[in-house]
């Protein structure tokens, strides 16, 4: 099952599986991507924050229970969903914080790899297993791992199926944070999506637009995209509003308009 609850400013997603490992069937890819799908609709929220339920773990991924049948096409069709699913939740227009509270593996540390941060509790493991046991890469890993952590240690995780913990995976660059426990990681969580809430909706938007494309292109193209959000925002209210509150030493109060 999959749960959400809607803040002020921010909504939190939980992940609830058939046990403590909140690996997720169908039904539960299907709520998630719904769930998704409104959240980015939804003006009001302006950040998200995913976590899994309890305190054993984030997601183990899939449930492979479900997967033992699938034929070769099944499982394309099965990785193509995935892919999608972690591509929404990669770009709703808006921050998605993954709060890792215990175990990430497979297309569950997928799921937090697609998010803009990952904060983890101090009890967080990171893995992939599909080479030593299973399968290829196929929801992802291959290339955000990569992005994230470089060629030579994103091959080091996948091809030898270990886990990495916390304190290593703030090092190499997995994550952001690590927080005590669920609690402090929750709270963590929290205040940065207020934090983030404060701002212009549309210009954190465009921020984020603008980092996730520059990655992908030339410096120029890169450049270019930067100063033509730069120009939309001054077609704003809330560009104008945030002017306004800077000089008569306020703070601003943005619509998202």
């Amino acid at each position: 099952m999959i749960h959400c609850e809607l803040h002020d400013s921010f909504a939190v997603v939980t992940m609830s599986g058939k046990d403590e490992t909140n690996a997720l069937g169908a039904s539960e890819a299907r709520q998630l991507e719904k769930v998704f799908s409104e959240l980015k609709l939804n003006e009001a929220t302006r950040t998200v924050v995913l976590t899994g339920a309890g305190d054993h773990a984030f997601s183990i991924g899939v449930d492979y229970a479900e997967m033992a049948p699938l034929t070769s096409e099944k499982a394309g069709e099965l990785a193509r969903e995935w892919q999608a699913l972690t591509s929404l939740i990669g770009n709703p227009g808006k921050p998605v914080i993954a709060a890792v509270n215990g175990l990430a593996f497979g297309a569950g540390c997928d799921l937090a790899l697609a998010c803009t941060w990952r904060i983890a509790a101090s009890n967080a493991e990171f893995a992939y297993r599909e080479v030593p046991r299973l399968s290829a890469p196929d929801f992802g890993c291959a290339a955000r791992l990569s992005q994230l952590i470089g060629k030579s240690r994103a091959l080091e995780m996948i091809l030898t199926g270990d886990a990495i913990d916390a304190e290593e995976a703030l090092r190499i660059g997995l994550i952001n944070h690590i927080a005590r426990d669920r609690e402090e990681l929750m709270g963590v969580c929290g205040k940065l999506a207020v934090s983030i809430g404060r701002n212009a909706p549309l210009a954190v938007k465009y921020a984020l637009e603008a980092v996730n494309y520059g990655m992908e292109v030339s410096l120029d193209e890169g450049l270019a995209l930067e100063s033509a959000y730069f120009g939309l925002c001054f077609a704003t209210e809330d560009t104008r509003e945030g002017t306004r509150a800077f000089l008569e030493k306020r703070p601003p109060v943005f619509e998202g308009k």
